[in-house]
């Protein structure tokens, strides 16, 4: 936790807006997306996904393959706690939805579905995206089954198991976002950016969550920044985002959102 506050107080520091941004690219990601002030009618529905989960009562035998969790001591967790602490912020949840719908984006993988939060933000964002979402967990990936089907979500896949195990028959497809939150670790980290790379193209973003998680997840986000292919990256603290676009040079970006 001392780490996270620490890093918090340099990105106050060093980060900034729009402003002294010359990218067209970026600079136009920031102020049409980004910093969208809009009211959005989805909001609404991300809201109320949010609080059926809040509301729930059951209980989820948990297997975690990831870092493990700060939180919970537990296996056996109640659906409405894992809402409240390990699911995506509100704030987050709309940043996705926005980066979503201003990249018209219509292919996506997920590594980590947990209850679903941010696949449901992202699906909003673009209603007839095909999404592969993967959950190492079997009860939370059959509750999140069930949940998506009464919220009528469709065009959405569940894979369960090891992510390692799971991406490797993927990596012959192709995707426009894809979203690393299942596992904060940096050996892990670094193995399925390097796995999905060849998944790629020109116009893809790779989105690291919680990339302050620890000081071995941003020593995970700083490789990724140097590595030859990506081009541009963004921070904004509680999520790092990666491009490959080969007619931008290289920058990096820490923005406030």
């Amino acid at each position: 936790m001392l780490n996270q506050i620490i890093a918090y107080i340099k990105f106050l520091l060093r980060s900034t807006n729009q402003h002294g941004v010359h990218s067209p690219f970026v600079y136009n990601l920031i102020t049409k997306c980004f910093y969208d002030k809009s009211k959005y009618p989805q909001y609404k529905e991300l809201a109320f996904y949010k609080k059926v989960l809040n509301k729930s009562k059951q209980n989820i035998d948990v297997t975690d393959l990831g870092s493990g969790s700060r939180v919970f001591k537990s296996n056996q967790r109640l659906v409405s706690k894992i809402a409240q602490k390990a699911g995506a912020s509100k704030k987050e949840s709309k940043l996705l939805f926005r980066l979503v719908n201003y990249l018209q984006i219509n292919t996506i993988l997920e590594l980590g579905t947990s209850l679903g939060i941010a696949t449901h933000a992202m699906k909003l964002g673009n209603p007839e995206a095909k999404i592969t979402t993967i959950e190492g967990c079997p009860s939370i990936s059959a509750f999140t089954k069930d949940t998506f089907g009464q919220f009528d979500l469709k065009k959405i896949e569940i894979l369960t198991g090891d992510f390692s195990d799971v991406i490797k028959p993927l990596i012959s497809n192709t995707y426009q976002l894809i979203y690393f939150d299942g596992n904060h670790k940096k050996e892990a980290t670094l193995n399925y950016f390097e796995t999905l790379l060849p998944t790629a193209t020109n116009d893809t973003v790779f989105i690291f969550d919680d990339i302050y998680w620890s000081k071995d997840m941003t020593e995970a986000w700083e490789i990724i920044k140097k590595h030859p292919q990506v081009t541009v990256t963004i921070d904004t603290f509680f999520c790092g985002l990666v491009f490959f676009r080969k007619e931008q040079k290289k920058e990096h970006f820490k923005i406030r959102v």
